[in-house]
């Protein structure tokens, strides 16, 4: 049968290789030019927990993974216990026949044949490859240049237990799904591999971070790739050394990123403050989880978005964007890093775990990323923060004659020390008249994206943009979707044309936290706000559900 969106879901404990068979199917999909959506659901265990990953593939643009799966191999008795109900219609369940007991649907010695090759344990992945190639009608020499291909370790091995799997499937499982025709192969990353090329498209020179998930493989991608990328990363012993070497590093003329999680960006609020007293221009990524304190740390949510605009005491200016897609991830990193720069002051790429660590076919616009900025000091004795009419002062870094002082103190104009009342209402007047040109600058750029043009409209941010469009095809709804892409400065001005129209809200926080800053910043009253917090992301049929009752 032809899927319009075929889904793999393959399930096992963690070390049986179930994300690297996710990994291998997406790549098998964008390969024949379909567009691809990978969901990976894991554990904080190295080893045990349960894991699992979704793959949903289509001939259009998909912009989230689909829970009812066509096809799933359980490896393991709690694989088969909790995604038996996840099956489709029409789907198919393959499980390991020789721990899971009871079961309905197609039982595969997935164990026993691994047993007669080296590491047994190691190899077991391999099988869910085997098994979805002859679901797809792969055939055998179609499978041995997939296995090369992703599985190069021990190859000859890996071949002759895929080709023994693939020959153990029934026959009435081969060639039982037929993909629908692809177009043209594309990019296939996750969220953090963009905001990463993103960041090193607008000017990067220096990444610095403390591993935190979701936020870690941004720091895992850029320290492998930093030759070719010509950039430098440092994995630092804490958040507090983290924020600090990159104010430092920012203050010699380093385009400079950090990124963290919500326990991380708490310990960074102080080293924050400071790059907003001293006018240091940076990013930061705050990739979010669920909280308080140490959470569900593998699993998503919304919760940190008051957080994010009002970090840090004080009051200086503040930019906070929120991408929506991967193709977005890597455009907006490219800008925030340029606006930053541009206002020298503090910024925040806000995402979530749903999009920094799923993968999507994507195209990355590469001629979108802005000309380095920055107003350089010419001629004349130099004042790090010489009192201007849009409160932006010139920048000049060592080496130099001058004085260059960049002070954590209120302070004059060269950066020396003050607590002159006339001086300090001098400097804060300078941050509040930057915070008014940012403003008029973000009224020239696009600051919201619209999808659709009737219907009732759709408030939503982030990466939930993603789930909303994906539920209105999946139900056949029309509406109108509205995505604030900053979210500081708020942009009341490109919102104040929904005032008068039906409003719902989606968002993934607890508290309604997107739904009351579009009240209170936007002038917007939702008659219904939508929300999710169990860490994972919105289904589409599910979320269709529940819009279809709003709407």
């Amino acid at each position: 049968m032809t899927k319009d969106v075929f889904t793999f879901l393959v399930g096992g404990k963690a070390g049986e290789g179930t994300k690297k068979a996710g990994l291998t199917a997406g790549r098998l999909f964008t390969g024949r030019g379909l567009h691809v959506f990978l969901m990976d659901d894991y554990m904080s265990l190295i080893r045990g927990g349960h894991n699992f990953s979704v793959i949903s593939t289509t001939s259009s643009p998909i912009s989230s993974h689909y829970m009812a799966a066509d096809l799933v191999v359980a490896l393991d008795q709690r694989s088969y216990d909790n995604h038996r109900g996840h099956l489709a219609k029409d789907g198919v369940m393959v499980y390991n026949a020789d721990v899971v007991k009871d079961a309905e649907g197609i039982g595969l010695p997935l164990t026993s044949l691994a047993k007669t090759f080296p590491n047994p344990s190691l190899r077991i992945g391999v099988g869910t490859i085997a098994v979805l190639a002859a679901a797809i009608g792969i055939t055998g020499d179609g499978l041995e240049a997939l296995v090369r291909a992703e599985y190069p370790r021990d190859i000859e091995n890996n071949i002759a237990y895929a080709r023994a799997v693939h020959d153990a499937v029934p026959q009435e499982l081969h060639g039982r799904f037929t993909l629908p025709e692809g177009d043209e192969a594309r990019a296939f990353l996750t969220g953090n591999e963009a905001i990463a090329l993103g960041a090193v498209a607008g000017g990067l020179d220096l990444y610095v971070a403390y591993p935190m998930t979701p936020a870690s493989s941004i720091l895992h991608y850029l320290a492998a790739h930093e030759e070719e990328l010509g950039i430098t990363t440092m994995h630092a012993e804490s958040e507090l050394a983290v924020i600090n070497l990159a104010v430092g590093a920012a203050s010699v003329g380093a385009r400079t990123m950090v990124g963290t999680s919500g326990g991380g960006f708490a310990l960074m609020e102080e080293g924050l403050s400071l790059a907003g007293m001293a006018e240091v221009p940076m990013l930061t990524v705050l990739s979010q989880r669920p909280g308080p304190a140490t959470g569900v740390p593998t699993y998503t949510l919304q919760g940190d978005l008051l957080f994010a605009l009002h970090y840090g005491h004080g009051e200086f200016p503040r930019i906070v964007a929120s991408p929506a897609t991967v193709g977005e991830a890597f455009s907006v990193t490219a800008e925030l890093l340029d606006l930053s720069w541009r206002f020298q002051t503090p910024a925040v790429l806000l995402t979530e775990k749903h999009l920094s660590e799923s993968r999507m076919t994507t195209e990355l616009a590469l001629d979108a990323a802005p000309e380095a900025t920055g107003i350089m000091h010419a001629e004349g004795e130099y004042a790090r923060y010489r009192l201007t009419e849009d409160g932006i002062s010139p920048l000049l870094f060592p080496p130099t004659t001058e004085l260059v002082k960049w002070s954590s103190y209120e302070h004059d104009e060269r950066g020396v020390t003050t607590e002159a009342p006339n001086a300090i209402m001098s400097m804060q007047e300078k941050r509040v008249r930057k915070n008014k040109a940012l403003v008029a600058h973000m009224q020239r750029m696009r600051t919201v994206n619209v999808y659709g043009d009737k219907g009732p409209i759709i408030l939503t941010y982030g990466s939930t943009t993603m789930s909303v469009l994906e539920a209105l095809r999946a139900g056949g709804l029309e509406a109108i979707v509205v995505q604030p892409l900053y979210l500081e400065p708020f942009p009341w001005w490109e919102l104040k044309r929904f005032a008068d129209e039906r409003i719902v809200v989606v968002e993934q926080s607890a508290t309604g936290q997107f739904a009351r800053l579009v009240s209170e910043r936007g002038g917007l009253v939702p008659r219904a706000v939508v929300t999710l917090f169990d860490g994972r992301p919105f289904d589409p049929h599910e979320l269709a559900d529940e819009l279809r009752g709003c709407l």
